[in-house]
Order: C-alpha cells, then sequence, then structure tokens
C-alpha cells in the first residue's frame, strides 16, 4: 500500500512539471509563429511560457507535499507503529 501511494505521488509531481515543460518544447519546435506572437507590450509568447515554468515548478513541488501529507505520510505512521508494538512484542517474550 504504501509503495503504491508513493508511487501515485511522484507520477502526479512528475507529470505536472514534465508536462508542462513537454508542452513548451512541442510549442517551440511546430509553433513557431505561436511563440514569437506577442502577448502586451512586446513580450512574446514564448517569454511569457518560459517564465510560468517556475510556478509549475512550485505547484509541482506542492502537489507533491500535498501528497504526501494526505496519502503516504499516514500510511508511513501506521506501518512504524505495527512495527513499534510488533518489536515490543518480540522484547517481551
Amino acid at each position: 500500500m504504501l509503495r503504491g501511494a508513493y508511487r501515485w505521488q511522484r507520477r502526479t509531481a512528475t507529470l505536472t512539471a514534465l508536462g508542462y515543460f513537454t508542452l513548451f518544447l512541442l510549442l517551440s519546435a511546430y509553433a513557431p509563429g505561436f511563440m514569437t506572437g506577442t502577448v502586451t507590450d512586446g513580450l512574446p509568447t514564448g517569454l511569457l511560457l518560459a517564465l510560468v515554468q517556475l510556478p509549475v515548478t512550485w505547484l509541482a513541488i506542492a502537489l507533491y507535499e500535498q501528497t504526501a501529507r494526505r496519502r503516504v505520510d499516514p500510511l508511513a505512521d501506521r506501518i512504524r507503529k505495527e512495527a513499534e508494538l510488533d518489536a515490543r512484542r518480540g522484547a517481551g517474550r
């Protein structure tokens, strides 16, 4: 269970950051007209999307921490408590 929760956590964070970066690369390679277009006051779309990469990375980190607190940490705590109980029972024999 713990391994599955941790795997889900890694996939969520990785796909968030890597998915956005892959989209950026694909747009750069196959839509140069879009990337060189301006958004406002001479700011190219490509530069704006590149600057958005940092907040997307922060979002991926936040998702990683949130899923750790919500899914992985409770399972790890439960396993740790069960291991401590088993160790106490074994020491009492």
